[in-house]
């Protein structure tokens, strides 16, 4: 009898492992997935929304649509404080389809270009510095508005920061003094 309950043991312990071992390999063909997927849209990015980066110069300076620069703009105002949260992103992506007009596959390119940009600047204090001069270079600071607008709409009831205050002040500076 001892035998017996070793072996149904030893079989439950056995069954018990696959399927974790299964799920496992389940989770990871969606993990992989996934990056797949992130890695398309990371690479079609570009090319969608016209991005061309040149040699020798900072890419920042290859941005030639002003939504492109309104849209790293704003990822660097959610970023000046701590990393983003899930909330914040998505709030900025359906900001980014409704005062941008952009449909959603434009809108998650042109916020994961925007983060690339801003990774590029060294810092999300940097960044909106140097791209909001080269935003004054595209339209002279009429996007101004719907920077605002997308800001407003993103920071909402909690208001912000001390960082924020100074980086819109920033801004502003940048899109007066050019």
């Amino acid at each position: 009898m001892p035998i017996i309950i070793t072996i149904l043991g030893a079989l439950a312990a056995v069954y018990f492992f696959m399927l974790r071992a299964r799920n496992a390999k389940d989770m990871a063909q969606d993990v992989l997935s996934t990056a797949d997927d992130v890695l398309t849209t990371v690479l079609n990015a570009p090319r969608r929304i016209r991005f061309r980066r040149q040699t020798n110069q900072h890419p920042v300076e290859g941005v030639n649509d002003p939504r492109l620069a309104v849209a790293a703009l704003a990822e660097a105002f959610i970023e000046l404080d701590d990393l983003p949260t899930a909330e914040q992103r998505k709030m900025l992506l359906v900001q980014l389809r409704s005062v941008l007009r952009a449909d959603q596959v434009e809108a998650e390119e042109m916020a994961v270009l925007g983060r690339w940009l801003v990774a590029q600047c060294n810092g999300a204090s940097e960044a909106v510095t140097r791209i909001g001069r080269r935003l004054y270079k595209l339209d002279q600071g009429q996007s101004i508005e719907q920077l605002t607008e997308i800001l407003r709409n993103i920071t909402g009831e909690q208001g912000l920061s001390d960082r924020q205050r100074e980086a819109l002040e920033d801004i502003s500076r940048v899109l007066k003094v050019g």
